[in-house]
């Protein structure tokens, strides 16, 4: 089934004993975070607080903390519509007219896709219209200590090419901070359509009008997140999820028409050429993200229906709800990409990474190097193209597993004409390996064909000087430690030349600030390790140049040690903690449940 707005999902988690309430006092600074971080840690129920200090409006946080919980606020249809056009559209080559007629269920559910005008007062979005201090009373979360302020952490902002309006509109989620009761910033960063439209407005010095959702049906979050390509519209994608025309109202703000049952829209202007210091924040990485300068929206009214209910998330170190919204965009679009990218087979980003960080993709390798060319088109589209580190192998594994997946990259991997790195690229905003503010480099390994190696897996090479702890991550790859990069910054040059003096039999060595605790599974080594280095600056091997390329020989180190400059990793308060410890029976009488 699907759900036209929030509170239908929310009630279905009811019924569905997912969903706990809390009906004790909490504070939107700090400790509803807290308690969220908690529960989906443990795969715990979606959380709705009823009582929210300094607001009317109860808040719902791990709507989408399972996969279980994704799935059901999308449902099925999307997928298996997905998967039915990519298999028609092999069918009907070529067209005949017995071949259309055998599709004629795709073609008729396509029909439902659109727009369905509603009159305003049929809307429940515009049952109540706030202009005096329009943001004062919205229970915007701080989820960490350092946060510069409370944040919407799930805005739709919805934005109009200033030349061509709604027919080339972008639903994007870009995380907005709270100033005061009329005034925000928007983080639009790199490679985002919203962005885009406000550079155009910008050239004409033109005050820039922007809607920003909160709530309504799931389907306007899972377009608003889906990496489509640039002119296909995120409200067509919403009536694709919905699985009929997505109900529209005209908002009578600068002709923008929004979704008639979202929960809450603000709308203002973003001034050209206007910024303010946006951050620091908690984001999806693990880390607090800088401050920097960004565009500011300056709100004019806020719309919010009778029963409005906000919904939040909270972003941290992996895995929160990102992780579980992107698998399963992953698992909607991965039908698409041997369309679009015909020599590819599968594509992963790991969402344990932060996503940008590391992706790994199944390509065809059919002649000699069509391996390294698909690896340059997924480097080229869309927001793949911020991918930091790729892995490419011919051979059909689970990417899932990434073990598997390196495991058959170094079984195949020849350092002489396999490992590419391109320094002076463009980095994910809230990636700071690069040193600079959406600067850094890219790594592209392959690994195809047959078998050239037969990987170690268990380490008997002895002690290694400087290096107190040693790991196998899996056959192939280990882990080491030893003193920090402020102690030691040249230690990873200094440890490749001893491993190879050694003749180790290990082709890739990660050096890592807890050598056991990082090896110990994928999650806390894909996280502790792809989000600290930065390809051109950290992987060390001997090399020569042959005919302009850089030749490796192995084996390749790689410093993933925490180093000065970066960003602090995302702790919890102390006394939050303990005031979360305390309060606890106070939230959960009866014992916290989920499925």
């Amino acid at each position: 089934m699907s759900f036209a707005n929030i509170r239908q999902f929310v009630d279905k988690l009811k019924q569905e004993q997912d969903l706990a309430v809390i009906e004790a006092e909490v504070d939107p600074y700090l400790e509803i975070a807290e308690i969220h971080r908690r529960v989906i840690e443990e795969g715990g129920p979606a959380l709705l607080f009823t009582n929210v200090k300094g607001s009317p409006f109860p808040v719902v946080t791990n709507l989408f903390g399972t996969m279980r919980r994704t799935d059901m606020a999308f449902g099925p249809r999307p997928e298996q519509f997905a998967k039915q056009g990519i298999e028609a559209i092999h069918k009907l080559m070529p067209p005949t007219p017995k071949k259309l007629w055998d599709q004629k269920s795709l073609f008729w559910d396509a029909l439902k896709v659109g727009f369905k005008n509603v009159p305003a007062s049929q809307a429940p979005i515009t049952q109540v219209r706030k202009t005096e201090k329009p943001l004062q009373g919205l229970p915007a979360l701080t989820s960490w200590q350092l946060d510069g302020g409370p944040f919407i952490t799930l805005p739709l902002v919805y934005t109009e090419h200033p030349d061509f309006g709604a027919s080339d509109h972008n639903l994007g989620m870009y995380r907005i901070q709270i100033y005061d009761d009329q005034t925000t910033g928007v983080h639009w960063q790199i490679q985002k359509g919203g962005g885009f439209h406000y550079g155009e407005a910008e050239k004409r010095n033109q005050d820039f009008p922007v809607s920003v959702i909160v709530g309504g049906p799931p389907a306007l979050i899972a377009s608003a997140i889906a990496p489509l390509p640039e002119k296909l519209p995120e409200l067509l994608m919403a009536s694709f999820v919905l699985g009929e025309r997505l109900p529209v109202v005209d908002s009578g703000f600068a002709g923008h028409r929004i979704p008639a049952e979202a929960d809450f829209v603000i709308q203002g202007f973003v001034p050209p050429h206007i910024r303010r210091p946006e951050g620091p924040f908690g984001d999806h990485y693990g880390y607090y993200s800088w401050v920097h300068d960004f565009p500011v929206l300056n709100v004019k009214q806020m719309y919010h229906r009778k029963d409005a209910i906000y919904p939040a998330t909270i972003v941290g170190k992996p895995r929160q709800e990102d992780y579980f919204l992107g698998e399963y965009l992953v698992r909607l679009l991965s039908p698409a990409f041997p369309m679009v990218m015909p020599s590819v087979r599968k594509v992963h980003p790991y969402a344990e990474t932060g996503v940008h960080s590391m992706a790994a993709a199944v390509v065809r390798e059919s002649y000699s190097r069509e391996a390294l060319m698909s690896g340059f088109r997924i480097l080229g589209e869309g927001q793949l193209s911020l991918t930091k580190f790729l892995f490419l192998t011919d051979q059909m594994v689970d990417l899932e597993n990434f073990p598997l997946l390196l495991e058959s990259v170094l079984e195949r991997f020849k350092p002489e004409t396999d490992l590419y790195i391109i320094n002076n690229t463009a980095h994910d905003t809230l990636d700071y390996t690069g040193h600079k503010l959406n600067h850094g480099s890219k790594g592209v390994m392959l690994g195809v064909g047959d078998p050239v190696r037969k990987l170690p897996r268990e380490y008997t090479e002895g002690e290694v000087a400087e290096i107190r702890d040693i790991a196998v991550y899996c056959g192939g790859c280990l882990t080491m430690t030893g003193a920090t990069y402020e102690e030691e910054p040249q230690l990873a040059e200094r440890l490749m030349h001893r491993l190879a003096e050694k003749g180790t039999e290990w082709p890739l060595i990660f050096l890592v600030d807890d050598a056991h605790q990082i090896a110990s599974s994928q999650l806390s080594f894909l996280w502790a390790v792809f989000t600290r280095f930065n390809p051109a600056s950290d992987i060390y091997a001997a090399a020569e140049v042959r005919q302009h390329h850089l030749s490796y020989k192995l084996p390749i180190v790689i410093d993933a040690r925490m180093k000065p400059g970066y960003p602090d990793e995302l702790i919890p308060r102390e006394d939050i903690v303990k005031l979360v410890d305390d309060r606890w029976k106070q939230y959960f009488p009866n014992g916290v449940t989920g499925k």
